[in-house]
């Protein structure tokens, strides 16, 4: 009888450890927290030897983690580019190639949806430009470049106020010090939005995609950063005068830049100046982010990622905003990852690309990468284990919707197209003259091949000329560099045709390990 009595307390009690157990570990996946801005060249920062401290922070914690300087984004557009990166999917495959094409969007599994089936709540607190909706997420909280476009009960009067400054800025600029404080520019909320979401869910495992509009236009930010740089801003490294070098679409961008942003040549200089100020002013956010998350005790068990979904110009052509070609300047982002579990590498010189992100996340919430998705894990290479470094020895980018390349020949009427607007200080630089065509790109070591649908080529020794200026291509003296860099392209656009769907019946589908496209340990 006793010994019947004190079975059950001990079952009880094995039964209450086992789960306590259970629940230890599960609280020990780790969190994602994938800080994404828009339109941010990747050469601006300290790191990579720029001479302003416009990124302090994310080059603290690139030097704590690992940051690579061959990270590429998948097509330089805002729509394809975040499709992929929340799909692991090339444009060609998710079919979201324009950004009027993101509705179309095919895909298997995406970065959300997949986190929710492996137990993950999740949260998007910023700009959105994808195929998710409010329901995607656990928490909702969009922002856009013109503000927030939904009622919050929280937002002040001053931060209403600032809304509406944002929406009379027509995308473009201001040329003065914006309204308001820091406290109302839209880094800011959002960092107290998901501070907020993040201390009430602190205790179950999540991913955030933390994505910041800016420094994307309307250029605009206030004091102090308005100042910061005046007057410190370097030189481009090319002008206007290289637009004919760079071919026609550069020089029709330039135009159709010129009558929807009236004397933006006189003006770049400032605009310049601004945009440095905004990347500073974001980087002082996520400073603030991450020493609350420190201060909660959530920053040990998380992993960060610090990228952008495209570059910009920032001056490079005589140029602002992106929309022509598949240059450094507007193609290579920011890609710097620490926080739990990664290995402090600092400069990793493996060829990377934001489709990469979503197989890598699947992997370290120990999650088996879904079929459909082509980017690569980084797991390994990020933990610091063993991985085939040729597997990285490559990364491939794209642009363009397809079809055949719209010129000046065919029409000019920018306005009836909708990429100028007949009010001033409007213009879209993704439209039909800049957008049609495709190209794609191949980057390896200091080379970089782009190829397009017609046979053109470009070839470039990145090393000795970063802004893409001296076409190499067709030259005997680089025939065998040439040579290798078509069959990588090749092989990379062959390795990432489509898997899905796959064989109904009897045939066993393969794949590497990680999802590695070509090498294997």
């Amino acid at each position: 009888m006793n010994s019947t009595k004190s079975v059950i307390p001990l079952a009880a009690l094995a039964l209450g450890c086992a789960i306590s157990v259970s629940a230890q570990q599960e609280h020990k996946k780790p969190n994602f927290i994938l800080i994404m801005t828009d339109q941010q060249r990747a050469d601006l920062c300290a790191r990579e030897g720029f001479p302003l401290d416009l990124t302090p922070f994310a080059d603290k914690a690139a030097s704590e983690g690992a940051w690579f300087n061959k990270g590429y984004c998948a097509a330089p557009a805002s729509g394809p580019s975040r499709v992929s990166f929340l799909t692991g999917r090339y444009p060609k495959a998710t079919h979201a190639d324009s950004n009027h094409n993101i509705v179309d969007a095919e895909y298997g599994a995406d970065l959300f949806g997949y986190a929710k089936q492996n137990g993950y709540m999740t949260a998007l607190v910023g700009k959105n430009h994808s195929f998710m909706t409010k329901e995607s997420a656990d928490f909702w909280c969009p922002y856009d470049h013109l503000g927030q476009p939904v009622a919050n009960d929280k937002k002040s009067q001053a931060d209403a106020d600032f809304d509406k400054f944002l929406g009379g800025t027509d995308f473009y600029a201001w040329f003065e010090p914006s309204p308001g404080t820091v406290e109302q520019q839209l880094p800011y909320r959002m960092v107290d939005d998901a501070v907020e979401w993040i201390g009430e869910n602190k205790d179950n495992p999540f991913v955030m995609w933390l994505s910041f509009p800016e420094p994307h236009n309307p250029y605009q930010v206030c004091e102090p950063y308005f100042s910061m740089f005046e007057g410190k801003v370097p030189p481009a490294r090319t002008d206007a005068s290289v637009r004919e070098i760079k071919g026609e679409k550069f020089v029709q961008l330039a135009e159709m830049m010129g009558q929807g942003h009236k004397d933006y040549d006189k003006n770049l200089e400032r605009l310049r100046t601004t945009y440095m100020g905004m990347i500073r002013m974001l980087d002082d956010q996520m400073a603030r982010f991450v020493g609350e998350l420190k201060k909660m005790g959530v920053y040990e068990n998380t992993v960060f990622l610090i990228t952008a979904d495209h570059g910009d110009y920032a001056g490079e052509y005589g140029m602002m905003k992106k929309g022509a070609g598949l240059v450094d300047a507007i193609a290579r982002v920011p890609m710097v990852w620490f926080g739990a579990g990664i290995e402090a590498a600092g400069l990793r010189e493996d060829h990377v690309s934001l489709v990469d992100v979503f197989p890598t996340v699947c992997e370290m919430m120990g999650a088996e990468i879904p079929l459909g998705v082509q980017g690569r894990s980084m797991k390994d290479m990020l933990e610091g284990q063993p991985y085939p470094q040729a597997e990285f020895r490559s990364v491939m980018t794209e642009a363009g919707y397809g079809g055949q390349y719209y010129t000046k020949e065919d029409d000019s009427d920018y306005v009836k197209e909708g990429a100028v607007h007949k009010k001033p200080y409007f213009f879209d630089e993704l439209n039909t003259w800049s957008q049609s065509g495709s190209m794609r790109m191949v980057r390896m070591g200091d080379w970089k091949l782009v190829y397009d649908m017609l046979g053109n080529g470009e070839l470039y020794n990145m090393k000795k000329d970063p802004s893409e200026v001296d076409n190499l291509f067709g030259r005997k003296r680089v025939a065998k560099q040439q040579d290798t860099l078509l069959k990588e392209l090749l092989k990379w656009e062959i390795a990432t045709t489509d898997q899905i769907p796959v064989p109904r019946n009897r045939y066993y589908f393969k794949r590497n390990p990680h999802n590695y496209q070509f090498y294997t340990e």
